[in-house]
């Protein structure tokens, strides 16, 4: 079997820069994606600009890609009420079907062996070595992260511990579009609904991505017809039913996921590094996913390079980086499901966006909270 320091389950932000950053730093690296590059992903495609250096430093040149910067917010309530306000860091659109497709190709330059079209089926820690059966064959690694978003075939076999909770949690479909419409370039706007929440902003070449994450209880009501639950439910808030009835939708069918779960997970499990998704579900409404992610995929191969140079022990590198997620996501991720749960309640979202409407100090500490520092 061919042997190196560090695979990556999962071809995302998260796998894809860590890949970058270890075969920059000189270290053997293979990375596997159940899918073909590139394809669609259900994502906001909204990055926060503290990503925008991280990004450039991976070989990734943004300033020359003429890619939208949006500084302005707009949240309704279900009812219609607008709250307004001026994001100080912002951030930029460009869809997942882009932007991995350009770091994967990077990637593939710097050296990394990347499988495209390859499913993982089993991963086992043996002999202080990871074994990774994939339909490729198997391959053997020091060191595996997990990078599989937010499930897995894997999830089940590798007995992670949110897998056993209770089945009473809450699932989520989560459903994108790309589409065409007259709307500002520089701004977001998230518009409620009952029991969800959608989003619109600009992404490369004159497109918007319309995002949203429902209650599977919307879908169920309608018997899986997504139209129907999107005529029924989300058209009742007066914004989207303008933007469902005049924009262009260019996708033939949406790009869907379901059955997610917001929560924290665990950072390290049966000895492998988990990054982004799969470690924890933000609410797309509290948090800057994509950034999350990426931060997880610096903070991690700062602590590899000290790993593999000898200056930590495997407990060492697990201990440091399950601190680290703990730190800086656990609480962030639990406020995301309390304010998920807060949107269940139509009378709770309209009282809620009055408030902040209200009381600019609140507002902003809610928007710091989604947005964090450059690295």
């Amino acid at each position: 079997m061919e042997k190196y320091q560090i695979a990556i389950i999962g071809g995302g932000l998260a796998g894809l820069t860590l890949a970058i950053q270890m075969a920059d730093a000189g270290y053997s690296c293979v990375l596997f994606e159940k899918n073909n590059y590139p394809f669609h992903k259900v994502c906001g495609e909204y990055i926060s600009m503290e990503s925008w250096n991280f990004l450039e430093r991976c070989g990734l040149n943004l300033s020359a890609m003429d890619l939208p910067r949006i500084n302005r917010l707009q949240v309704s309530s279900p009812s219609g009420k607008l709250l307004k306000h001026k994001l100080d860091l912002g951030g930029f659109g460009i869809s997942r079907h882009l932007l991995d497709f350009k770091l994967a190709e990077i990637a593939r330059n710097k050296g990394v062996r990347l499988f495209e079209g390859c499913k993982v089926n089993d991963v086992k820690f043996e002999n202080d070595q990871f074994i990774i059966q994939t339909s490729a064959g198997n391959y053997t690694a020091e060191i595996c992260a997990g990078a599989w978003g937010k499930k897995s075939n894997l999830d089940p076999k590798l007995a992670r511990k949110h897998t056993q909770r209770k089945h009473d949690e809450k699932n989520y479909v989560g459903i994108k579009y790309h589409i065409q419409l007259d709307f500002p370039e520089d701004l977001i706007e998230l518009h409620n609904f009952e029991n969800g929440y959608c989003g619109i902003s600009k992404i490369e070449n004159n497109k918007y991505c319309l995002c949203y994450l429902s209650d599977s209880e919307n879908l169920k009501k309608y018997n899986g017809d997504i139209k129907k639950m999107e005529a029924g439910v989300l058209m009742k808030n007066p914004f989207l039913k303008n933007y469902f009835t005049n924009a262009q939708f260019l996708f033939g069918q949406p790009v869907v996921i379901s059955n997610i779960k917001i929560g924290y997970k665990a950072a390290v499990e049966n000895h492998v590094l988990m990054l982004g998704d799969a470690a924890g579900n933000i609410a797309p409404l509290s948090g800057n996913g994509m950034s999350m992610a990426m931060r997880s995929a610096f903070v991690l191969s700062n602590l590899l390079k000290n790993y593999f140079n000898t200056k930590m022990d495997r407990t060492q590198l697990e201990n440091k980086y399950e601190h680290f997620w703990k730190s800086s996501f656990k609480k962030r991720i639990e406020l995301s499901r309390f304010l998920q749960k807060l949107l269940k309640n139509k009378t709770m979202t309209n009282l809620a966006i009055s408030v902040l409407k209200n009381i600019p100090f609140l507002r902003n500490a809610v928007i710091r909270s989604t947005h964090g520092r450059p690295f």
